[in-house]
């Protein structure tokens, strides 16, 4: 009996699985995530300078292109939740940016990130927020960056 259905199992693997390979990928990436068509980095950047801050949040060190980076401050909440006597905490937003092959499109992922003393350089310790829904809070942000942002590349 045990036999039918681990064939029956390897038999449906691809049909089950295939479905992720078919997205489209300007759709793909998941919670905290979307496409910016048609845009440049530059465009990310300045559209982000122009959102983030309107959250709470303020432009730290970035690797830009390639990402840019925003802090909060966690508030008492989040000193109680994740920090320490004596240490101040922040989250962190790092936003990735995908170039997509064969487009003019972005892709702007979003990492969360816990991080203890954020005003002491060398003393910095960033954890990793781990669940996807941390990310996904930042789809409002997201959307206001693509707006933004969007069709701002110049047409050949």
């Amino acid at each position: 009996m045990n036999r039918p259905l681990a064939l029956l199992a390897v038999l449906a693997a691809p049909f089950l699985l295939g479905g992720c390979l078919t997205s489209p990928v300007a759709r793909s990436g998941g919670p905290g995530s979307i496409t910016v068509p048609n845009t440049t980095p530059d465009a990310i950047r300045t559209a982000a300078l122009a959102v983030f801050p309107r959250y709470g949040y303020s432009a730290a060190r970035s690797n830009f292109p390639q990402s840019l980076t925003f802090d909060r401050p966690a508030g008492r909440t989040g000193e109680l939740m994740f920090g320490g006597p004596g240490q101040s905490t922040s989250m962190r937003a790092r936003l990735q940016l995908l170039p997509i092959a064969g487009t003019n499109d972005i892709r702007i992922t979003t990492q969360v990130l816990r991080v203890t003393n954020a005003d002491r350089p060398g003393f910095e310790r960033e954890t990793p927020m781990l669940l996807r829904s941390w990310a996904s809070q930042f789809n409002a942000i997201l959307r206001d960056i693509r707006d933004q942002a969007a069709n701002t590349r110049p047409a050949r």
